[in-house]
């Protein structure tokens, strides 16, 4: 059991207060979007000694226990906390078969790593989850064609967009919805004075109860972040997402999603390949979109956790790369620490924590963590305090 320590992201949609709260560290001004924890090359988490998690893993591989066989000398995943002030970009992550392949094509087409045109700085699948501490909005796959067609007209915005939206009502299937997003993003000139009128039908509609006044205020944050962008035309066409706290959205691979506001822990699989779709300056890979983005239609799951022993809760979406458990402890009660025998991360995120594995004890206030090795005894978890613990999700 070895306390680390993680690497906080300044991206400019980050909120400035959330994390430093969580860390317990005094705000500063600067946008906190991210801490990450785990053994991206990135931004490796460090131990007390100094020494980077990437490199003690690569040097010792037994203490990954099982997750080395299907992953080699890497952790599969790694835990970030994030809190979003606006929307990031549209954007989807591909299966591991779909980053094999695409990593391989540019290793032979020689593009550098580092180059803003590459999809694919490594060969892994990207599946997430993101578990919420606070109320939490996001977008996540696509809406119902027909449904989505409905909301359009009913803000008064579809006999204007007909040229753009037609395929919603006229066409059938995933081949509605694909063919006005890429449509969208190519949007410029006249065409782009659709976007214009979309928000002033929106402004309009501010106040509307349901489900309209949801579809109209989204355009409204969108576009006050992303003025006159046609990304948020693109974002029209998909299901938005409340969270409360405690609940969770997982984001398997193909899957479009953008986070739009609140603060969460994110655990996903250790990698960077990401496919941008819109709400971005930068590069558009419009033919990696149509390979990997699933643009059917998709009914998002909320999932409450399934509390697995009293005050924990489990959150195992059926992927290798990670499984999340959220322990909410209380004086009085000891909890057993989850995962037992795989490797682990272990987020104090509310309170103090006590952490005794039999033979030594560590105390943890919020925003300090701690990284176990497969193998390690059972660890016991007292106090008052909110804990989320990752893990690889293999059997």
């Amino acid at each position: 059991m070895h306390e680390i320590h993680g690497t906080a992201m300044h991206y400019p949609w980050g909120t400035s207060d959330a994390i430093p709260a969580i860390l317990g560290i005094p705000a500063d001004g600067r946008p906190f979007a991210e801490y990450w924890l785990g053994a991206h090359p990135l931004a490796p988490s460090q131990l007390d000694s100094g020494a980077r998690l990437d490199a003690l893993l690569a040097s010792d591989p037994s203490l990954l226990g099982p997750a080395a066989e299907s992953f080699g000398p890497r952790l599969p995943f790694m835990m970030k906390l994030l809190s979003a002030r606006h929307a990031l970009s549209l954007q989807a992550h591909p299966s591991r078969e779909k980053a094999a392949e695409g990593f391989a094509r540019e290793e032979a087409a020689g593009i550098p790593l580092n180059d803003p045109l590459r999809s694919y700085p490594d060969a892994s699948g990207k599946p997430e989850i993101l578990v919420a501490l606070s109320e939490f909005h996001l977008l996540v796959g696509f809406r119902n064609a027909q449904a989505t067609a409905d909301l359009f007209d009913r803000l008064g915005v579809f006999e204007d967009a007909e040229s753009v939206l037609g395929p919603l009502v006229f066409r059938r299937g995933t081949v509605a919805t694909e063919e006005v997003f890429l449509d969208v993003l190519s949007l410029d000139g006249d065409r782009l004075e659709v976007v214009n009128r979309l928000l002033v039908r929106a402004v309009g509609h501010a106040n509307d109860p349901g489900e309209l006044g949801d579809f109209a205020r989204l355009i409204i944050e969108l576009d006050a972040s992303f003025p006159g962008n046609p990304g948020i035309m693109a974002a029209c066409l998909m299901n938005h997402v409340v969270l409360a706290p405690g609940e969770a959205v997982f984001i398997p691979p193909g899957t479009m999603h953008a986070d739009i506001s609140g603060t969460g822990v994110e655990v996903l699989a250790n990698s960077d390949n990401v496919i941008r779709g819109g709400l971005t300056n930068k590069h558009i890979a419009v033919e990696e979109l149509v390979t990997v983005v699933d643009f059917g239609e998709l009914t998002p799951q909320v999932l409450h956790g399934e509390e697995v022993a009293p005050g924990v809760w489990s959150y195992r979406p059926g992927c290798p790369e990670f499984a999340v458990w959220r322990i909410e402890s209380s004086d009085g009660r000891t909890t057993t620490l989850p995962g037992h025998g795989s490797v682990r991360i272990a987020l104090v995120t509310r309170g103090e924590a006590l952490m005794h594995d039999g033979s030594a004890g560590l105390a943890l206030e919020h925003g300090q963590a701690v990284f176990l090795p497969a193998g390690s005894p059972p660890v016991q978890i007292s106090g008052d305090a909110q804990v989320f613990v990752s893990a690889p999700g293999l059997p």
